[in-house]
């Protein structure tokens, strides 16, 4: 492979990694919009995105980058941008690792956020109200909902379509 094409097809990796970290910050805002993207009851649309990581590694430095950004636009909570950040990055390198069953693709992130975020919002956020219990359980509900429900729905539709996401 010669230098040209290798410095191409890391332009084209660095533009796909940064085009999937720009949708799920569009997402996540539009969840901000409707006042899901944090707290207990939460639906963060940009998840669903983390099934893209069925159809390319990119996906996983994007969702990674793009929760990053989005929780500094969204909490500017340090707990959530480390740990957060963590949980996406989590789901989405374990979702790789199992894209050969596109069934499992979604459920890493499903267990990371459902493990990680009710510790942030108790801990990070003071959410203490409802407890940690009653916070496990609406954080994996959201979180079913938007990696595993609409994740998977979007994994389907592409796959429907013959999407590909190449970049050789």
């Amino acid at each position: 492979m010669s230098g040209q094409h290798k410095n191409k097809n890391k332009i084209r990796k660095i533009t796909l990694s940064a085009a999937i970290a720009a949708l799920y910050v569009l997402a996540t805002l539009a969840s901000a919009m409707l006042g899901l993207s944090s707290g207990i009851i939460q639906l963060r649309l940009g998840e669903a995105l983390g099934a893209l990581v069925y159809f390319t590694p990119c996906a996983v430095s994007g969702m990674t980058v793009g929760c990053l950004i989005a929780n500094l636009i969204t909490s500017a909570n340090l707990l959530d941008m480390v740990f957060g950040t963590l949980a996406t990055f989590i789901g989405a390198y374990l979702g790789r690792r199992l894209r050969k069953s596109k069934w499992l693709v979604t459920l890493p992130a499903l267990v990371s956020n459902t493990a990680i975020i009710p510790l942030v919002l108790y801990y990070g956020f003071g959410v203490r109200e409802v407890g940690l219990p009653l916070a496990f359980l609406c954080v994996g509900l959201g979180e079913a909902l938007s990696s595993c429900v609409l994740g998977t729905g979007l994994l389907l539709t592409l796959e429907k379509y013959n999407f590909k996401l190449e970049y050789n």
